[in-house]
Parts: C-alpha cells; sequence; structure tokens
C-alpha cells in the first residue's frame, strides 16, 4: 500500500543572480533566469511510505519550461552554451554550488579533494527540468585521476534523521550514473567486476564496451539515449552499454550491485522503479571532489 501526504511550500523558488567577475577567464557560475520561464513557483513535497520500503520525501521544485530555452538546427534543446548557467542549480538547492563555474567557455568543477564527502561549496548540479525519453549529448574531460559522473532520471529524496531532521539523500541513489573517470589513474577503475566502473559504464552493474576513452586532459564524447525503458550509453561516437530499464533483468542487476535490497533498501526501492510513476527525472553531474569540465551540452525530447 501506497501512503502519500502532500505538503505545499508557499515560498517561490528563488536562483539568486548576480554579475560574473572574471578571473583568468573564470565566470561565477551564479545562476540567472532572465530569459527562462517557469513551469510553477512553488515547491511541493511528497511523503512516500510504501510496505515493505522506508519512507521517503519526494522534493519537487519549480521546472524549466522547455519553450524558453534555444533549440539548435539539430532540435536538440541548449542546456548549456558556455556562457551562462540559466536553469542550473545544485541538488536539493536553489543556486549554484561556487565549486562549479564556467572557465573558457566550459563548465568547470573545481575539486576539493574530498571525494563524495562534498564540501559545502560543493554539490552535484542539476538542470531543471525532468526529462522522460530523450537523448542527451555532452562532452567532458577530467583531469589526472578524475572522477566524476552524469545522471539521468534522478529525483530529489529527502528522509529523517535520528532527531527527526531532514536530510538529503544522495542523487545516486534514484538515478543510474553514467561514470565519467580517469581509467588509467583513478583507482576505482580496478573495482567493481569486469570494468563496470570505467569511463562509460553503467556505474557498477554493466561495464562500458569496447572501453575506449580517451585519457586525461582531452576531451570525450558521451551520449546517452533513454526511449520507454531502453537506454544505451555512448562514448565517443561508439554505442558502448544497453539495457532496459523496469524489468526483470533491471531488478537482478541492481540485486548485484551495492544497491541490491538487502545492502541498500532505500536505493533499491528508487532505482527499481527509476524515473518514478512517471518514469521521468532529472539531468545531473557529479561533484566527487576532482577537478572535470563539461561542454557543449544538448538535449533532444524524444517523446
Amino acid at each position: 500500500m501506497k501512503n502519500i501526504i502532500m505538503a505545499a511550500a508557499s515560498a517561490a523558488l528563488i536562483i539568486a543572480a548576480g554579475s560574473c567577475c572574471c578571473n583568468n577567464g573564470k565566470k561565477n557560475a551564479t545562476a540567472k533566469t532572465e530569459g527562462l520561464k517557469w513551469l510553477s513557483t512553488e515547491t511541493m513535497e511528497t511523503k512516500v511510505a510504501k510496505e515493505g520500503a522506508p519512507e521517503y520525501i519526494s522534493v519537487e521544485k519549480p521546472q524549466v519550461d522547455l519553450a524558453s530555452l534555444p533549440i539548435d538546427k539539430d532540435g536538440y534543446y541548449i542546456l548549456f552554451d558556455g556562457s551562462s548557467l540559466e536553469g542550473w542549480r545544485g541538488y536539493g538547492k536553489d543556486v549554484v554550488p561556487s565549486r562549479w563555474s564556467i572557465e573558457d567557455g566550459c563548465l568547470k568543477f573545481a575539486g576539493s579533494g574530498t571525494g563524495e564527502g562534498q564540501a559545502g561549496d560543493g554539490g552535484d548540479l542539476i538542470f531543471a527540468h525532468k526529462f522522460k525519453n530523450f537523448q542527451v549529448e555532452l562532452e567532458w574531460k577530467a583531469s589526472k585521476g578524475g572522477n566524476s559522473g552524469i545522471f539521468y532520471l534522478a529525483q530529489e529524496i529527502k528522509t529523517k534523521d535520528a532527531e527527526g531532521n531532514d536530510r538529503w539523500e544522495p542523487i545516486y541513489i534514484s538515478s543510474p550514473e553514467y561514470q565519467v573517470l580517469d581509467n588509467a589513474n583513478h583507482p576505482d577503475a580496478m573495482l567493481g567486476i569486469d570494468g563496470n566502473r570505467q569511463s562509460a559504464s553503467l556505474y557498477d552493474m554493466i561495464p562500458a564496451k569496447p572501453q575506449n576513452q580517451n585519457p586525461f586532459g582531452e576531451w570525450n564524447k558521451a551520449k546517452i539515449m533513454v526511449y520507454k525503458g531502453t537506454v544505451v550509453h555512448g562514448q565517443n561516437d561508439v554505442n558502448v552499454v544497453e539495457y532496459h530499464l523496469w524489468t526483470n533483468q533491471w531488478t537482478d542487476m541492481l540485486q548485484a550491485s551495492k544497491f541490491s535490497k538487502e545492502k541498500w533498501p532505500l536505493a533499491f526501492e528508487l532505482l527499481n522503479n527509476c524515473g518514478g510513476d512517471n518514469h521521468e527525472g532529472y539531468f545531473g553531474l557529479q561533484d566527487h571532489g576532482d577537478d572535470v569540465w563539461y561542454r557543449n551540452i544538448r538535449i533532444k525530447v524524444l517523446d
């Protein structure tokens, strides 16, 4: 049985605007809203309790109206054009964390060296619109030993700690992850099974084959297609992963990973129904504590 309690926050989502400060080609990645329209102004919180699963709170913040985004000649919406972070914000936040900046037309994360610990001025980044069937394309490069990730179909999830205070759960407990990694120098490349933590892999579940990554400091092309549950990862113009959400195969893969029902019941519940009841979610980029760069981020809706 599902027990859902709805709560609406009265305040509108505010994304802070500010002047960009240039320093050696860098700009503070302060989100702007002047050119965008929003589909709503209120934040909704839904408390969800399912039999046999941990209770959690699903948070729905205002979303960008895609009609206000530029479209390129190929029919892709431009999510990042190298000059602005309009429509982006931190996961669980209303602003862009200051460790994300625009540098020479690229979206850069300045590493803190804390890994998944995430410094207070860091955090994962998401685009404020939920996508269902889509193809997203972008380029990335990592520093030596760099680690990051690309998320899709993500939800914003909170739980309560032992004292009853709200606590944001990590983005990856609701989202599949396209791994971004310097395979040659980061130890995670040697963990997992059969290379399933190397770049372009479905993290901790399916290895990217062939493994055709360009080395650290060089650009790699990433492509992710999601269409009615079929997911394809591409790396450097080659399809390297294919799998199918919401199937027995998907459940079995989760059970064989660190997100199994026994090891992490909330992650299993959320990932097994990836994208929620509407099968849609956010596109995001990971703060894993290392320097990483992204550019030319665009998405085509396949509905």
